[in-house]
């Protein structure tokens, strides 16, 4: 074991989390360490966002396209796999982190390459590829950024069937001829619009009675309907009890509750996430290992001052931009009790406290068609005892739909309290329905009084006039 050193922060975990602690503090002039076992960028740089939207992309392109008259007779042909793989192996950098590498470097930080775990207050060993042992021991803070795993079921036959999970769906090298994804979440129905749009058959197998159940009913719906009209065939009700893989290289049956064979070249399990926590040494902190990190709303763990968790790892909120979003936030704290000023709820950047995660967090679902929500549902805000009113409108009659595309078909929802008169919540589903989020996530976010948002006039013809249909109906 080499001699301690010291910085003023050290970061477990190099993923976007942990990337945007080591951005924050280092801006403040404090020194930090980074520490990372696998790939700096982590999950969502090689196996979560930017690969499965870069496989997204030329299919949602292509569903487009053929939409519009004069254009769909031109993308009737198939994609082109080969160039639509090596666009995705672009865009993660053929898995190599130079580039983030690079960017450390031109900050000033620290990357320590190997498994890292916690060894007491305010320290951190490091156990490299090579066998190198190192302690790290922070001034001010340790963050936790070590993120989630795919989680897998205990089912028969399992482990021996060499399921996929998230990572080889978003960076398989081949299409196989048939595809069976058991969950009826993000990753699930995402997976299913890529790969059918590559040539897979696909069949999705959904326990419960719809597809993406945290948001509006209508989403799941409009999703599925979109899914089977690709040609996706999507059951619900059903239930995995048995796995059998045919040998090392042939074919997969997946076995229903009730004996029923569903057969597949590969085995996609969507079916959760578990922390990254089993192997970080939580218990010499007093913390359980393979369990959640809880925080408070400034991502600060419970009793010590010195350690904060940020990202898929505290569970308050599985997505990317949150885990950014509480980075940014906990590096401002982190540089602001540094500096020895009072921490207050407030800085110039906006808040030292995470209130996103419960109140505006948006998220978007890339298939045909997308869905995009943000806030309460409508179930979530009776559930929380609100006076509430869910405001619907059929996204296809606004004209900016039906110049996007032929058949325009999607819903736009707006939940409103009534007590306040704000929107606590919307959901958008339709062709190209993402980039109506930000909209709505500024009105949730800023709590906009209803009577102000009917001066936030839409621009014609553009799909963002069901704003102003919304306010209509609202109104009655």
């Amino acid at each position: 074991m080499t001699d301690a050193v010291e910085y003023d922060v050290v970061v477990l975990g190099g993923g976007p989390a942990g990337e945007n602690v080591v951005d924050r503090t280092r801006a403040a002039g404090l020194s930090t360490a980074v520490v990372e076992a696998e790939l700096v960028g982590g999950e969502c740089s090689y196996w979560a966002c930017i690969p499965s939207k870069a496989l997204l992309r030329p299919a949602l392109a292509r569903a487009d396209a053929r939409r519009v008259p004069g254009l769909r007779e031109a993308v009737e042909g198939p994609l082109d796999t080969a160039a639509v793989l090596a666009h995705r192996d672009y865009w993660t950098g053929h898995w190599k982190d130079d580039g983030q590498l690079d960017w450390l470097d031109s900050i000033g930080a620290h990357l320590y390459r190997g498994h890292g775990r916690l060894y007491g207050a305010k320290k951190v060993a490091v156990t490299s590829p090579e066998g190198e042992h190192h302690v790290l021991v922070a001034r001010h803070a340790v963050v936790v950024a070590t993120g989630s795993a795919a989680l897998l079921p205990e089912l028969p036959g399992l482990t021996g069937a060499r399921p996929w999970t998230s990572r080889e769906a978003t960076s398989s090298q081949h299409v196989p001829e048939r595809l069976v994804i058991v969950g009826g979440s993000v990753v699930a129905v995402e997976m299913a619009t890529a790969w059918r749009a590559l040539g897979s058959a696909v069949t999705v197998l959904v326990r419960g009675s719809r597809l993406l159940p945290r948001m509006e009913p209508f989403a799941g719906e409009l999703v599925a309907d979109g899914l089977r009209e690709a040609g996706v065939v999507v059951r619900t009700g059903v239930e995995v009890e048995a796995v059998v893989r045919d040998g090392s290289t042939g074919p997969v049956t997946v076995v229903l509750v009730g004996g029923e064979p569903v057969e597949a070249d590969e085995l996609l399990f969507a079916t959760g996430r578990t922390p990254r926590t089993d192997d970080i040494g939580l218990e010499t902190v007093g913390l359980v290992p393979g369990e959640w990190i809880a925080v408070d709303d400034g991502c600060r763990v419970a009793g010590q001052d010195w350690l904060y968790a940020v990202g898929d790892v505290n569970r308050r909120a599985l997505m990317t931009h949150q885990g950014k979003y509480q980075a940014r936030i906990v590096g401002a704290a982190i540089a602001a009790r540094a500096a020895g000023a009072p921490l207050l709820e407030t800085d110039r950047w906006g808040a030292h406290v995470a209130t996103a995660d419960t109140d505006a967090l948006p998220q978007v679902v890339f298939t045909d068609p997308e869905a995009a929500a943000v806030g309460l549902s409508l179930a979530e805000a009776e559930r929380a005892g609100r006076r509430v009113r869910a405001v619907d409108h059929d996204l296809g009659a606004v004209s900016g739909a039906g110049l996007y595309a032929d058949g325009y078909t999607g819903r736009a929802r707006l939940v409103v309290d009534l007590d306040r008169e704000v929107v606590l919540g919307a959901t958008f589903v339709g062709p190209g329905a993402g980039e109506l989020l930000h909209a709505a996530t500024v009105a949730v976010a800023g709590e906009v009084p209803i009577a102000r948002l009917w001066h936030a006039v839409p621009a014609f013809p553009t799909i963002s006039e069901v704003w102003l249909r919304l306010l209509e109906a609202y109104r009655g």
